[in-house]
């Protein structure tokens, strides 16, 4: 027989190495097979594939009491064993030999301590029944010393664990005091034997069995002879039962003539059943073939009423009410009939929506009368629209003609009448969803009407601006301003730049609050009424006109049509460029001529004032920062032309002024101060009051070209005559400077060139004056710049030594010079007086005359003093004193 796995000593020195350091001693150690049984509802055991592992028993000694443990290892990688499992035998509650296993080497080892009850617990396979005879006597033993109690064993048979501990007599390892810690001792199985019938069962149990083995005469304890007298017994049994049944042989035949009876009759009663079985076999196919032919007819009977049902729908789809087809096709378009022709145009629409692949079936799509049907739909709407496009095209020239025919529309000699479009739309508001169901059915054929509806109406209009602008001219009462202002020639026409013209602007803006609007409201009732996929061009609260404060009493909104109202898309926020495009187009033919009158009014308001045209092109930027609306697109277009005419307008009374400034320069000699220096101050005052809004740059523009032709002016005509160019220059830059200075002080273009008109004031000062203190002290002067000179280049000291600079060279011109100074002053003063105009300029010019006197004298003492210090002058104290009694 093979070494069993328990003496291996190398498998326990494995375990004790995978156990180290747990203080545990292993006492038993083998090698068994690990499988787990799986609990179905059968009860039955189900198969598993087996795991090698190795349980070792060991035991752990405290100060008072011993533990014993079971433990489980398994095998690494490496085949290193290595722990697994821990179960404590103090909580062993079972020990069951499984009875599915003919070797009888399956055992389970049941613990009361497992959380999961519905997991049935591993099983333990041996290689053979020693194997497991020996592990099962190890537990015991160790249960029965350091617990005290054995747990229950099942499936073990007492006598054959004693017969085979009779058999086999290998020395085993038992623990003596286990107080004292595990102390190894050699006994034989003879020993343990009475210990195992002990230990395998209770003190009642074996009670029992000594009341029962005493039944008998032999011993008990001679297992071999009780096993031999148990097998005489048996047989004895055996033979009497036997020898029972032989005694009873004619109850047996007896028995034996019924059963044949029996026999009989179950024969023929398997013949009757065979034939009832063929009848009910040919019923049950005859039956099936019914049921067959049943299911055949009702699933013939259910598809034929769904083709019906859905032929019917067909049918539905394809019928054409003869209403619907009467007014489609010969029907009135009377206001009163509209309400029938709007629901034909909806139940066309949707029939020829519904003929559709997305909403017919695509097996119907091919269906010869679904073609048909949808060729007569065709058709219809064919028919139906030329009908309404025809009819329509007629009735805007008719209603347009009509307002045209009434003069009582238009303005009258003494009477402006505002345009009142409300009949006119309300009117066409009675057609608005047949062109929504006309675009629906044809897009193509809104291009044709809408032509015809901006044809009709721009004649109209056209009309009113014609009407309103020829009596908005004639019912203005103005006087005419002359365009003349900077001419060179004076007249009494000066005298009329005073004259009122606030009317002609109020004209203009009149023309613009009364159209533009109007303009604006009838791009949007067109571009709603005809279809345009385009957002409101006012928005709500909004001002067509630019203007949050003023109103007039006429603006009654009578726009708000229910346009919106028409077809509920329209509220959609994105739109097409190519619709923004076509909606232009067609707006340049709904308005394009009216600028005409607008052009008039604005030629008309120049010739009445140039000036005004700063005013109205104040107004026209406020009408043109109000129009943000992408559908105003002519009406703002028709701004900017308005704004490029008066800006046109007033760059030729600019460029006009500018000619007249240039005039001057044709004189032969001018002297004073230029005429159109006041006249331009007069002007600027004029344009100040005129400006409004965002006409600033516009003025400021012609501040700057005013004043740069002036400048520019100014300078030829002073270079035509160089004698008297400085005493002309200060004069007119002076003029220039006293009649801008209020101006200037809120104007900030204005100020700018009043601080150049002062810088060139000064330089033509200071040339002038200069001039005119060199030609009375021409020596005097001339002396100290030779001095001044030589200083560069030689020492102070040596200067007297030089030629005409001696001291007797210095007190000659001196005596010449100074000798009588009083009067060389008074000509100085003299000359300053002579040749200017402007006797108002004469004080402050004296003043810098003498001024710059005094500095260049005072600079001749200062080199005198450093050059001659022994010399003796007149000091520049002594010259302000006679300067001062003058």
């Amino acid at each position: 027989m093979a070494k069993s796995s328990a003496d291996d000593e190398e498998l326990r020195r494995a375990c004790e190495a995978a156990i180290e350091g747990t203080k545990q001693k292993v006492v038993m150690s083998i090698r068994v097979a690990k499988s787990r049984g799986i609990w179905g509802k059968s009860g039955k055991l189900g198969r598993n594939m087996a795991k090698p592992r190795v349980l070792a028993l060991s035991t752990k000694a405290k100060a008072q009491r011993s533990k014993a443990f079971l433990r489980v290892l398994k095998y690494s990688t490496g085949g290193v064993l290595e722990p697994a499992k821990l179960y404590k035998l103090k909580h062993l509650s079972k020990v069951e030999v499984i009875t599915n296993d003919p070797s009888g080497c399956t055992f389970m080892l049941g613990f009361d301590n497992l959380r999961s009850q519905s997991v049935a617990p591993p099983q333990w396979t041996m290689r053979n029944i020693d194997d497991r005879n020996r592990l099962l006597l190890c537990i015991l033993n160790i249960c029965k010393d350091v617990l005290g109690r054995l747990p229950k064993v099942v499936g073990i048979d007492v006598v054959e664990m004693a017969l085979w501990a009779k058999d086999n007599k290998p020395t085993v390892t038992v623990q003596g005091n286990l107080y004292d810690g595990p102390i190894p001792s050699m006994v034989t199985e003879t020993d343990l034997k009475v210990s195992v019938e002990r230990e395998l069962v209770t003190q009642a149990e074996e009670e029992d069995m000594d009341a029962l083995l005493g039944n008998y005469v032999m011993g008990i304890g001679e297992a071999e002879a009780f096993s031999e007298r148990l097998k005489r017994e048996l047989l004895a049994l055996e033979a009497a039962n036997v020898h029972a049944i032989l005694e009873s042989e004619p109850l047996v035949d007896e028995v034996l003539q019924g059963l044949e009876t029996a026999m009989n009759c179950v024969d023929d009663m398997d013949e009757w059943l065979s034939m009832f079985n063929v009848k009910l076999r040919h019923m049950r196919e005859d039956i099936e073939s019914i049921e067959t032919r049943n299911n055949k007819l009702e699933m013939q009977s259910v598809n034929n009423k769904a083709l019906i049902e859905e032929l019917d729908k067909l049918l539905e789809r394809l019928r054409v009410p003869s209403e619907y087809a009467a007014c489609l096709t010969g029907g009135s378009f009377d206001e009163a009939r509209m309400l029938q022709n709007i629901e034909a145009c909806e139940w066309l629409t949707g029939a020829l929506r519904d003929l559709e692949v997305p909403n017919l079936d695509p097996t119907y799509a091919n269906i010869r009368a679904v073609k048909e049907k949808r060729a007569e739909l065709e058709k219809l709407k064919t028919t139906f629209v030329r009908r309404a496009s025809e009819f329509l095209r007629n009735y805007f020239a008719s209603l347009v003609d009509f307002m045209i025919s009434d003069k009582s529309y238009f303005s009258q000699r003494g009477q402006l009448k505002r345009p009142d479009h409300a009949d006119l739309r309300y009117k066409c508001r009675t057609y608005a969803r047949l062109l929504q169901h006309l675009k629906s059915l044809d897009k193509n054929c809104l291009g044709p009407l809408r032509k015809a509806y901006c044809s009709s109406l721009n004649l109209l209009l056209r009309r009113e601006a014609r009407e309103f602008a020829n009596e908005l001219r004639a019912s203005t009462k103005a006087s005419r301003n002359p365009t003349v202002w900077l001419e060179a020639s004076t007249g009494s026409g000066q005298n009329m730049n005073n004259t009122d013209t606030s009317t002609v602007s109020d004209a203009y803006a009149k023309m613009l609050t009364i159209f533009i609007p109007l303009l604006v409201d009838e791009s949007s009732f067109f571009a709603h009424f005809m279809c345009f996929e385009v957002p409101a061009l006012v928005p709500p609260g909004g001002h067509a006109n630019g203007n949050k404060t003023g109103s007039n009493d006429d603006d009654t909104n009578d726009d708000d049509l229910g346009i919106m109202d028409i077809d509920e898309n329209d509220n959609k926020t994105g739109k097409s460029s190519a619709e923004l495009g076509a909606l232009n187009e067609s707006l340049q033919d709904l308005l394009d001529g009216i600028q005409e009158d607008f052009y008039a009014v604005v030629d008309w308001a120049y010739k009445i004032d140039p000036l005004r045209c700063i005013s109205m092109h104040g107004i026209t930027e406020r009408y043109i920062s109000g129009q943000k609306a992408d559908a105003a697109g002519f009406v703002r277009l028709l701004l900017d032309h308005l704004e490029s005419r008066i800006s046109t307008q007033f760059g030729r009374f600019v460029d006009e002024a500018c000619h007249q400034i240039e005039r001057n320069e044709r004189n032969v000699r001018q002297m004073g101060v230029l005429s159109y220096i006041p006249r331009f101050a007069t002007l600027a005052t004029r344009m100040e009051q005129y400006i409004q809004g965002q006409s600033r740059d516009l003025v400021d523009q012609a501040y700057t070209k005013f004043v740069t032709t002036m400048f520019v002016t100014l300078e030829k005509i002073a270079q035509a005559d160089p004698k008297y160019a400085d005493i002309f220059l200060l004069e007119n830059f002076a003029a220039f400077q006293n009649s801008l200075y209020d101006l200037a002080n809120v104007v900030p273009t204005l100020a700018k060139f009043y601080h150049q008109a002062s810088e060139a004031y000064e330089q033509a000062c200071t040339r002038h004056i200069s001039m005119i203190i060199y030609i009375q002290f021409e020596r005097l002067f001339q002396f100290a710049r030779r001095a001044e000179d030589l200083m560069f280049t030689i020492p102070p000291e040596e200067i007297p030594f030089q030629l005409g600079l001696s001291k007797i060279d210095l007190r000659k011109m001196l005596k010449s010079s100074l000798s009588g100074v009083d009067k060389s002053f008074t000509g100085m003063y003299k000359r300053l007086q002579k040749n200017l105009t402007s006797e108002e300029l004469l004080p402050s010019l004296w003043d810098k005359c003498k001024k710059e006197f005094l500095d260049r004298y005072d600079s001749f003492t200062q080199l005198v003093a450093k050059i001659y210090p022994t010399e003796t002058i007149p000091s520049a104290a002594e010259m302000r004193e006679i300067l001062s009694n003058m």
